[in-house]
């Protein structure tokens, strides 16, 4: 049996592309995702304790949120950074922003090549974009390494794939013949085992951790605009995938299951409503500004 081996540099190289080319479609659905997050950006917000002066970094900002909303509760005189791996999301992000009265900075950067100072952050944000680190210890380390003594890591992570038809739903249906991915490659729910992700962050030197499971759920009008949006947000490599695997019968035929499967979820009227379920974490860098040494 061939086993395919991890390509950390390749999966960066794949993420950019994958989020550069879905970008439009997170911003024609923005409202209806927000509306559908609203509950763990609330919660994010809630614990990082944002207040007017605090300097915060959110990292995979896609395209603005929680740094557009991070920004109204620490301006005038705080400062946001959101970071996105991928350009096409940081200028849907700069756009969401413009003409704000609180200036927001968005920048092309992932957490191991960001150089900002130690203790440069009062608090650290990620709304579902930590799962995708390819050296988790060492992007965890460097976040405790950013936050001012006592700062605080507020992050959401998808909880598991039978807890998140929301998000899985199309995975599950799309890719089901699929060959399995390397078992090192990170991926939306690579962080769903809470007590694994408690152990990863002491090991990265947080303290006080907590984690909460915070429902999510995202409603269409009907079958056929929930395909529409899975059409317009699935990663164009699980599709070129499909069709490489299976061809175009093999596609078809996933779509297929995808819809069948979306029926399963809408009510009498027609309406189809996905619920979701995010693990929401916090916890505090070291009192002292001290960290475990990096690793990898």
């Amino acid at each position: 049996m061939t086993v395919v081996q991890f390509d950390p540099a390749g999966f960066k190289a794949e993420q950019r592309d994958t989020w550069n080319a879905v970008s439009g479609g997170w911003e024609f659905w923005r409202d209806r995702y927000e509306r559908a997050a609203a509950p763990v950006t609330a919660w994010l917000l809630r614990a990082a304790g944002l207040r007017p002066g605090h300097r915060v970094l959110d990292v995979g900002c896609g395209t603005g949120e929680p740094a557009i909303s991070a920004g109204r509760l620490v301006a005038t005189t705080g400062r946001v950074l959101g970071i996105d791996l991928a350009p096409e999301m940081v200028r849907r992000a700069r756009m969401a922003a413009a003409g704000l009265d609180h200036p927001i900075d968005f920048v092309e950067s992932d957490v191991e090549s960001l150089d900002l100072p130690p203790h440069s952050m009062d608090a650290v944000l990620s709304r579902w974009g930590l799962m995708f680190a390819v050296d988790r210890h060492r992007m965890l380390s460097d976040l405790c390494r950013l936050l001012a003594p006592g700062g605080v890591l507020a992050a959401a992570v998808w909880d598991t794939p039978a807890a998140n038809p929301m998000t899985a739903l199309a995975f599950r249906a799309l890719g089901a013949e699929l060959p399995g991915p390397p078992p090192q490659r990170p991926g939306p729910f690579s962080m769903c085992d809470a007590t694994r992700t408690r152990e990863e962050l002491a090991a990265a030197g947080f303290v006080e951790i907590t984690i909460e499971s915070v429902p999510v759920s995202m409603r269409f009008a009907s079958v056929d605009e929930y395909l529409q949006y899975a059409r317009d947000v699935t990663p164009p490599g699980l599709l070129r995938a499909v069709r490489q695997h299976l061809g175009g019968d093999g596609e078809r035929a996933g779509w297929n299951r995808l819809a069948e499967a979306a029926a399963g979820y809408a009510d009498g009227e027609g309406i189809v409503c996905l619920p979701g379920s995010a693990l929401c974490l916090r916890a505090r860098g070291a009192p002292d500004g001290a960290t475990p040494g990096r690793t990898g």
